[in-house]
């Protein structure tokens, strides 16, 4: 055998036994690789931003039917350990739009905005809100004339059981009255009191009560997408109409995407 022949041969073998070691490497690599996205992946949407779609016209017009929110999870974290404050955590405020689990039936996830912390007193008259005695500003509130009469909308809280409503939720309406203190709602600790931003058109603490503070799954920071519907999609729980409505959306997403709202910050 020639030094040529040789040198070829073993310049073969040589790159025989570098593919037999790297394609074992880089196949771990790749799996290894996918399995750290998988786990940031899912770390991300357990404990920072998870997406969230408004399903219903309470949060009116600061949220319309058919937004897709990202929710930030991790802002509201604190919990009173020592290390919360490296971490840029901060109270819940008043005023900040809360995404939680409702506190009954099978726990759906519900946008509101905090309109009392613990501690504080709420009350409504005429149509105004009182925090601690202060009328509130807000800028954010509709009104609707057409919506039908209800006593809650224009003075809360109740005087007496006599001015409850039939659409409360019973436990509330066998609690509220332990909360209601010289005519105010006092809202207790680790408790907050939220209402929907249409103002007419909002099913929430007063007719339910408190967002437990373990319940406040994050706030909305962004509308990465926004569709028009006329029906709650929320709705249609099987799977025929789900099915139809994804069908219905793709065929329709140029003109039914609210292009304006994409990428609208939320306050």
């Amino acid at each position: 055998m020639t030094s040529e022949t040789a040198h070829a041969v073993g310049a073969r073998e040589a790159a025989e036994a570098h593919r037999a070691e790297t394609h074992p490497a880089t196949l771990r690599e790749y799996i290894e690789s996918l399995l750290v996205t998988v786990i940031l992946a899912l770390f991300g949407t357990t404990f920072i931003v998870q997406a969230f779609k408004i399903p219903s016209q309470s949060m009116e017009p600061t949220l319309l039917v058919g937004d897709h929110l990202l929710v930030n999870k991790f802002i509201f974290g604190g919990r009173g350990n020592w290390y919360d404050h490296f971490l840029p955590y901060r109270e819940i405020r008043r005023g900040d739009i809360i995404v939680f689990k409702f506190p009954f039936q099978d726990h759906p996830h519900y946008v509101k905005r905090v309109i009392g912390i613990p501690g504080d007193r709420v009350k409504i008259v005429d149509q105004s809100v009182y925090v601690n005695g202060k009328r509130s500003s807000e800028p954010y509130i509709v009104r609707d004339p057409a919506a039908p009469y209800d006593p809650f909308v224009d003075n809360f809280p109740p005087r007496s059981p006599q001015y409850l409503q039939a659409n409360m939720q019973p436990e509330w309406a066998d609690e509220i009255f332990q909360h209601i203190h010289n005519g105010e709602i006092v809202v207790p600790a680790e408790k907050y009191f939220a209402m929907g931003d249409n103002r007419d058109h909002s099913w929430d603490s007063r007719f339910w009560g408190f967002v437990d503070r373990d319940a406040i799954m994050g706030r909305p920071v962004m509308i990465y997408w926004s569709v028009q519907g006329d029906r709650d999609d929320g709705a249609d729980r099987n799977l025929n109409g789900w099915l139809l409505n994804l069908v219905d959306t793709v065929l329709h997403f140029p003109a039914r995407t609210r292009w304006s709202r994409m990428l609208h910050e939320v306050h």
